[in-house]
């Protein structure tokens, strides 16, 4: 709907008491095979899951044959960008892209204006998003630093007892190890996570793509490798000094995954993060100064592209996350090298995970169950969302025989800077269930 507009609710499906998913290929964390059975809900619970059930009186009978019902997506970096940008996104419009997209839970960076730096803006932000179609499954992070500027600690006491989850200065690195160091410390006593923007800002420079062949051609600055492998060893040396949980945001170069695969070996409390951006495009996608395929870190090499794929599947990866940075047209139509970093990602991280791998049998859903739904809950001590008897119902419908077209009407949030945008790929979320309420029934 242009402009990123929220629908009518007229336009989504009635809520009746009991509903019956006929015929259903459940996807599960726990294999790769798909299990056909009919799926029943009463209220928000899943009363019944088995080869056939009788239909229910009352019930609505939803024939689901050759769909995908699996549990709905959790998204742990997004910028919904509410308070200060909401010409970009505000909490409303991010949470419908999250809906129109299958993701039915995220959490918020702090990168806003001001910043989420205490405990009121945490307290303003959560207001916010309760009053969203799924209020109960937003969550905000909290910056380390005051103002993000690296210098003074953030009030981290009171964000934490505002409801933050999580400590990220996201967007920007903490220069200063010391300051990051006493940083990791709090978060160590307030057990929650500290995540790692990973960036050398002297050697980013000015940079604005990944330096190499390519940007030597195009005769754009770039961003070396180095400039994040080098953050992401010390990041880890410090949170294995500290003890702290550390996540590693959006890692975008074979290197770095090694640094990590290693301190993961040594029992090192470090998860990370990989975006489908960094998955799916690379430095040769930007031959035209397409700003859309702008982001930090920027996208590197086809080698890179493959290494990271089978760091996904050899599980090195804890989650996938989008970080999904909506910019208004004004900002991503100036030349390349002034353009701000970003992509959308909520409602386009599914379809083009199956259109580029899952339908070519590269990867298989029970991946993106674990990667993208059960392990980003479990990270944060929420329980993920099994499609299983006496659960929450909490899932989504995928069809892989439709198509989606990623056009400014089909998207809901405000930004559509997205290489994604006017293209047309294979899958389509269908149904979006949030505690059993239909959400979206196409």
């Amino acid at each position: 709907m242009a402009g990123g507009c929220i629908p009518s609710l007229s336009l989504y499906a009635s809520t009746p008491m009991k509903r019956l998913y006929r015929h259903a290929q459940i996807a599960s964390e726990d294999s790769p095979k798909l299990q056909t059975a009919d799926v029943l809900v009463e209220g928000d619970k899943i009363t019944g899951v088995a080869a056939k059930i009788e239909k229910s009186d009352g019930a609505e009978v939803i024939d689901c044959a050759g769909r995908i019902l699996m549990p709905a997506m959790f998204d742990i970096h997004v910028h919904a960008r509410e308070p200060g940008q909401e010409e970009k996104e505000n909490i409303v419009t991010c949470a419908e892209a999250a809906i129109n997209g299958g993701v039915t839970g995220f959490i918020m960076m702090p990168n806003t204006a001001p910043a989420i730096d205490n405990g009121g803006v945490v307290r303003s932000v959560l207001e916010s998003a309760r009053r969203t179609r799924i209020g109960p499954g937003i969550f905000t992070s909290g910056a380390i630093t005051k103002g993000r500027k690296g210098e003074e600690l953030a009030g981290i006491a009171g964000m934490k007892a505002a409801g933050a989850v999580m400590l990220t200065d996201d967007g920007f690195p903490v220069d200063n190890p010391q300051v990051l160091r006493r940083a990791m410390e709090y978060a160590r006593e307030f057990d929650i996570p500290l995540a790692s923007h990973c960036e050398v800002k002297e050697l980013s420079g000015k940079g604005c793509m990944h330096e190499g062949k390519v940007s030597y051609a195009l005769g754009l600055p770039g961003i070396p490798a180095i400039s994040e492998e080098i953050c992401i060893a010390r990041d880890i040396r410090l949170a294995e000094f500290t003890g702290v949980h550390l996540n590693i945001q959006h890692v975008s170069t074979e290197r770095g995954m090694g640094t990590i695969k290693r301190a993961k070996d040594r029992g090192i409390r470090v998860t990370c993060e990989v975006a489908p951006h960094h998955l799916i495009f690379n430095h040769e996608h930007i031959g035209d100064y397409d700003t859309h395929y702008k982001m930090n870190p920027p996208l590197r090499t086809p080698e890179d592209n493959a290494a990271l794929l089978q760091g996904l599947k050899d599980g090195l990866f804890d989650v996938i996350a989008t970080d999904h940075a909506p910019h208004t047209p004004f900002e991503k139509n100036q030349d390349f090298a002034s353009a701000p970093f970003g992509i959308t990602g909520l409602e386009t991280a599914l379809v083009s995970l199956h259109d580029r791998f899952i339908s070519k049998g590269i990867l298989d859903w029970s991946l993106i169950v674990k990667r993208y739904s059960a392990e980003p809950r479990r990270l944060f001590k929420l329980p993920p969302v099994p499609i299983k008897e006496g659960g929450i119902a909490e899932f989504i419908v995928f069809n892989p025989q439709r198509t989606t077209t990623f056009s400014r009407d089909f998207m809901k949030s405000k930004s559509v800077n997205t290489p994604f945008l006017g293209q047309t790929l294979q899958g389509m979320v269908e149904r979006v269930i949030y505690r059993g309420e239909e959400l979206l029934a196409r």
